[in-house]
């Protein structure tokens, strides 16, 4: 017999809503979906002692002599899946990876999100994020031939991803996942839904949830949607903007202070947790920015900043302080520019959390924002010389920082950390074997 109350939600509302299959979801190391199919006889057996599956056969989880693994179910995140048949429906739930012998599995990307999200609450702080994602519909998945020719905010016939940007947005609250805003982007058939902010765990749910929504709406109205970060040369890629803020256990928003000197409402709190972010941002980069593709992103500018500066106002720095409601404490919190959405969003976000709670403890001192100089007009050779920092300019260089980070390696412990150092020198060294399109057109015939 259930006694858990969220537990025994879901058995009831599993009877009530003919739900005849709950998907077990949870991502591999690199922040892939992986599923299975549960039959509601056995939820009860599975709340209680977990699902076993084969791990060898996940992404950066355990060898085939240690590849046992139980998932257990987090019955808070039970939904009904709106875009399958209400009768027979399919609803699911996001899943913690535990061993057999019932410790959480190390290498279990939403493990790492609740340990350092629980080392924040030990230090007073309740994490909150909100993310911004943008993607891009394309006719099918073969090529980038877009929808529309649109540009920011556009609401004429150029935005014909309208009623896609509509049934994803009803498909998300649905889901009890709550939107702030859904508008055209920069690029021509590319677009953002905003969503609501919530805590660092809740929200790294909804964004698995959103990504997953955002391709299958994409898919039933016969085009394709894509979070790759930078898919066409001409036109500006894809960003996850992290809006985050930590707030203390009584409600208060721990950035916020009316007094501050500098004119920012920004607290010393806040001041480390930025000194934070930005000294380890190179560091973490090889998480947020994941792929060769990403720094093709970051190299080509269009609000894609890679300078170890911030501001309120300047939109080429890393981090912004947003500004558009200054002085109501709720609103308080600072922006993170550079990740991509093709990020797992558990170890992103906890690697942001680290890097501002080392500031944090280590009273790192704050730079002077840069507002009213424009640095994407500047080589990253030019920012160094003038003593400015940058972020790693290749995944080459973002692996090899991130190998040597003690920061790194205890945030995400030992086990994901070496898995990314040599998943992501292997993509480098694969990457560097290919000859180009472009080489072969400069080279082929004059060499």
């Amino acid at each position: 017999m259930v006694s858990n109350p969220e537990q025994d939600f879901v058995l009831k509302t599993v009877k009530s809503r003919d739900v005849h299959f709950v998907r077990f979801w949870f991502t591999d190391v690199l922040g892939n979906m992986k599923s299975f199919a549960v039959v509601p006889g056995e939820l009860e057996n599975a709340f209680a002692d977990g699902m076993g599956f084969d791990g060898s056969c996940i992404e950066g989880f355990s060898k085939t002599q240690e590849s046992d693994m139980l998932a257990f179910p987090d019955a808070s995140t039970f939904q009904v899946l709106p875009w399958r048949p209400e009768s027979n429906a399919v609803a699911r739930m996001f899943c913690s990876i535990k061993t057999p012998d019932g410790r959480p599995f190390e290498g279990d990307p939403r493990h790492v999100l609740k340990r350092v999200v629980q080392k924040a609450t030990d230090a007073g702080f309740v994490f909150n994020v909100g993310p911004e994602l943008e993607f891009f519909y394309f006719k099918d998945a073969s090529d980038t031939e877009v929808l529309d020719r649109g540009s920011y905010f556009d609401l004429t016939s150029l935005d014909y991803a309208s009623d896609l940007r509509r049934d994803t947005v009803l498909t998300l609250e649905k889901m009890g996942i709550p939107v702030e805003y859904s508008h055209h982007e920069m690029g021509p058939s590319q677009h953002e839904i905003d969503l609501r902010y919530a805590d660092a765990l809740a929200m790294a749910d909804a964004v698995m949830t959103y990504k997953l929504v955002v391709k299958e709406i994409a898919l039933k109205h016969g085009v394709y949607a894509s979070f790759m970060p930078k898919p066409m040369p001409d036109a500006p890629g894809n960003g996850m903007h992290v809006h985050q803020s930590l707030f203390d256990l009584d409600g208060n928003n721990a950035f916020f202070d009316e007094n501050d000197p500098w004119g920012y409402h920004l607290s010393d709190v806040a001041k480390h947790y930025i000194a934070g972010l930005l000294k380890y941002a190179p560091e973490f980069s090889v998480v947020t920015n994941q792929y060769v593709n990403s720094y093709k992103r970051l190299a080509s500018g269009n609000e894609a900043p890679t300078y170890l500066s911030w501001s309120q106002r300047n939109r080429s720095t890393l981090v912004r302080v947003p500004g558009y409601r200054p002085d109501r404490e709720e609103a308080c919190r600072v922006e993170l520019r550079s990740p991509d959405p093709a990020a797992n969003p558990y170890l992103a976000f906890a690697v942001m959390l680290a890097a501002g709670l080392k500031g944090i403890e280590d009273e790192l001192e704050l730079v002077p924002p840069t507002e009213d100089h424009n640095l994407f007009v500047h080589s990253q050779q030019g920012i160094r010389d003038g003593g400015v920092g940058v972020l790693p300019e290749t995944l080459g260089e973002a692996v090899e920082l991130f190998a040597e980070s003690e920061l790194m390696r205890e945030t995400l412990g030992e086990h994901i950390h070496s898995y990314l150092v040599e998943a992501k020198r292997a993509e480098w060294r694969e990457y560097q074997g290919i000859v180009t399109p472009w080489e072969l057109d400069r080279c082929l015939a004059v060499l």
